[in-house]
């Protein structure tokens, strides 16, 4: 809805109305730290310090918010995927140690957001709709990697299932692993996903994206 003229003078009067990055930030966090009821205008109002009304500036009501902090979930944790698919790498090998990357770094893909949409879709069909439409999406790129490199197309959905679902667990299970211990699976894990081992090379390489340094951290 738009904004009425007394709506307008009130947020004035009130001085700066922040932003739309601003309040779905804030409602992210909501979200994040307590839950779907924490997501309200008033108490993320409160939050930002700013006038409730500010919020209709933005936003035509709570349910357009709502949906916006779906639309930045897909955006963000399923683009991930997309352009993970879509990067550079020499070997299979290389290629699935491009999507384990893409659950190391939060600023790719954020393990929270996913864990906490994927509880708000058992309270609602729709998302849950949204939610089944992102991973089969997901599952699309991850299985075009494998045909990418010549897996017949049984094969590349299998170890597609294989690499999304196990990482999914990691994510759905709330799993607690040290960067350490993580690293030193995740050789084993490539070779069982795409049936090649990754090269010293392309570990170091790995690594080195990761900010992992593996004497300075204990692994060998």
């Amino acid at each position: 809805m738009r904004m009425s003229d007394h709506q307008g003078q009130e947020a004035k009067a009130s001085g700066w109305r922040g932003s739309r990055e601003l309040w779905l930030a804030a409602a992210k966090q909501a979200f994040l730290d307590t839950g779907l009821e924490a997501v309200k205008i008033q108490p993320l109002a409160s939050r930002l310090n700013i006038s409730r009304t500010s919020f209709y500036w933005f936003f035509k009501d709570r349910n357009a918010l709502l949906d916006a902090l779906l639309e930045e979930w897909e955006r963000k944790n399923t683009g991930a995927f997309i352009d993970a698919g879509k990067a550079y790498a020499e070997t299979p090998a290389e290629a699935v140690l491009n999507l384990i990357g893409v659950f190391l770094d939060e600023t790719l893909f954020e393990p929270r957001l996913d864990f906490a949409v994927r509880g708000w879709a058992h309270q609602s069909d729709a998302v849950m709709a949204r939610v089944n439409a992102a991973d089969e999406h997901r599952l699309a790129a991850i299985r075009s990697i494998f045909e990418r490199f010549g897996y017949a197309p049984d094969d590349a959905d299998t170890r597609a299932r294989t690499v999304y679902l196990t990482q999914i667990g990691y994510i759905s299970m709330q799993v607690r692993e040290s960067l350490r211990v993580r690293m030193r699976r995740i050789p084993r894990y490539v070779e069982i996903f795409s049936g090649h081992a990754p090269t010293a090379s392309e570990l170091a390489r790995f690594h080195a994206r990761h900010g992992f340094r593996p004497g300075e951290n204990g692994a060998g």
